[in-house]
């Protein structure tokens, strides 16, 4: 009788690991990215509300119509400005990944009922 061989399954999920430590370290860095990235749109973010309420401070207080218009202009780009960060911050709050899963129950089970009001109704009418 000859000894059981070692068998070469060790490799393959030394591959599988060494591809889920990467995959982990990928997820790792785009985590850091996403966090620093929101917290500079904080920042800025806050920087531009405090624009905002001395640009609205300045319009109340500015008497020349030419500089009201000026200030008006410079309102609206701020108020651009915090509408795109808003934007940023938002978006990767709500992505089809973290999506797919109640997406994929809402049909089922809307799927379902429907099926079983349609059962019902025909039982009844």
């Amino acid at each position: 009788m000859q000894p059981p061989q070692p068998s070469e399954s060790p490799a393959p999920s030394e591959d599988e690991l060494e591809n889920s430590i990467a995959e982990v370290e990928r997820s790792l860095v785009a985590l850091k990215q996403r966090y620093a990235q929101v917290k500079q749109d904080k920042q800025q973010q806050a920087e531009l509300q405090q624009q905002l309420k001395q640009v609205k401070r300045d319009i109340e207080r500015s008497r020349s119509p030419h500089s009201k218009v000026q200030l008006k202009a410079e309102l609206k780009q701020i108020q651009a400005q915090l509408e795109t960060i808003e934007v940023n911050l938002e978006s990767q709050l709500f992505s089809w990944g973290s999506l797919k899963a109640p997406f994929w129950q809402a049909v089922r089970f809307g799927g379902l009922g429907v099926i079983v009001g349609w059962i019902l109704k025909s039982c009844t009418g």
